[in-house]
Parts: structure tokens; C-alpha cells; sequence
């Protein structure tokens, strides 16, 4: 490995997963403001929308989500070119 390209301030963060509250956690250099206890010891937390545990692609699991009508957005937006 090259040397003086790598980032010195690993430590272990807990990133949580906020659409299943599953929590793992790692080494890492991400910033954050905000920590969380886990078995008694508090570390950084990094909060995701989306992780291996909840993630279609690793739970085998497809989740419909349509926040903003969007079927209905396309069904509008190209019914009139099929005309």
C-alpha cells in the first residue's frame, strides 16, 4: 500500500439501519455528532436508510414503495404519447 493516502482515524461507529433499527458496528472514519449505547458502551452512530438486513436484493424480500405517487406520475405522463 501507498503510503500517507490512507485516513489515520479509524474507530468503531455503529451504524444503524432506521428502517429496522438493526445496529452493527465497525471500524470507520465517517463524522458524527450523535451516539448511541450498545451492550454498555457508547460509540458514534451513523444512521442509514437502508442496510444488508432490510435491502430487497440481501433479504430476498421486495418491499413496494410509492412515496410520491410515482405509478401514477409515469401513467399520466405517458398516456398522452400513447394516444
Amino acid at each position: 500500500m501507498k503510503k500517507g493516502i490512507h485516513p489515520e482515524n479509524y474507530r468503531l461507529v455503529a451504524f444503524k439501519d432506521m428502517s429496522n433499527e438493526d445496529i452493527f458496528i465497525t471500524k470507520s472514519t465517517v463524522e458524527t455528532k450523535e451516539t448511541i449505547e450498545v451492550d454498555g458502551v457508547e460509540y458514534p452512530v451513523f444512521k442509514m436508510e437502508i442496510s444488508r438486513t432490510s435491502h430487497p436484493f440481501y433479504t430476498g424480500k421486495s418491499k413496494l414503495i410509492d412515496t410520491a405517487g410515482r405509478i401514477d406520475k409515469f401513467n399520466s405522463k405517458y398516456a398522452k404519447k400513447a394516444k
